[in-house]
């Protein structure tokens, strides 16, 4: 089984790289090639930073976005997106101005508003609660650390700071989480584990 590891300078791409490991992962290539993409069995698109940085990255590579279209969305091999890679999965991000993310999922990343009663950035270990049965999501708690967060459609679990906050989203064979599972130490192995293992 071939992983696809999506490098477009958005960052914690080693991390990543070795919590999937850690899981079990066996073919796992970091990758900027849109050919190794359109031939893996999974994709994961990692991500921190900003929406539009990373959103310009993803599109700055020649192919990647056909390869990804294709692969994930007509050929239905399994993806998991992780903090800014789930975010691109929205329609749009607000982030310094209005831009476009992929279109997987009708959305919009918006900033966190402000409350005297909590911090941005949301920092730190925090409840996922699901909701709605999905194989990869499971309730526990994992490590956030973000500043805007995906309003919309397919919302697979929540979290609380502030008021409810998105946890994770998908449909069909596309999966993203908004947490950081290589920091969120059994928890987030679990999930890759089941990420590994997901047959939609």
């Amino acid at each position: 089984m071939s992983v696809a590891l999506i490098d477009y300078g958005a960052g914690n791409l080693h991390s990543v790289h070795n919590a999937l490991k850690a899981a079990g992962a066996e073919g796992l290539v970091i990758t900027a090639d849109p050919d190794a993409v359109a031939k893996a069995d999974r994709v994961v698109l990692p991500g921190v930073g900003a929406f539009a940085a990373c959103a310009a990255g993803l599109r700055a590579i020649p192919g990647m976005i056909e390869a990804l279209d294709r692969r994930v969305r007509q050929e239905a091999a399994p993806f998991l997106g992780v903090c800014v890679g789930m975010q691109l999965m929205a329609d749009t991000g607000e982030e310094y101005g209005v831009h476009a993310g992929l279109g997987w999922i009708p959305g919009t990343v918006r900033a966190l508003p402000p409350s005297p009663a909590v911090r941005v950035p949301h920092m730190g270990w925090n409840d996922v609660i699901p909701a709605a049965d999905h194989p990869l999501i499971e309730r526990g708690e994992a490590y956030f650390l973000h500043s805007f967060a995906f309003t919309g459609d397919s919302v697979l679990a929540t979290t609380e700071h502030g008021g409810t906050v998105t946890a994770a989203i998908g449909r069909d064979n596309m999966a993203g989480v908004q947490f950081h599972p290589e920091k969120s130490q059994r928890y987030g192995i679990a999930l890759l584990e089941r990420f590994l293992a997901w047959r939609p």
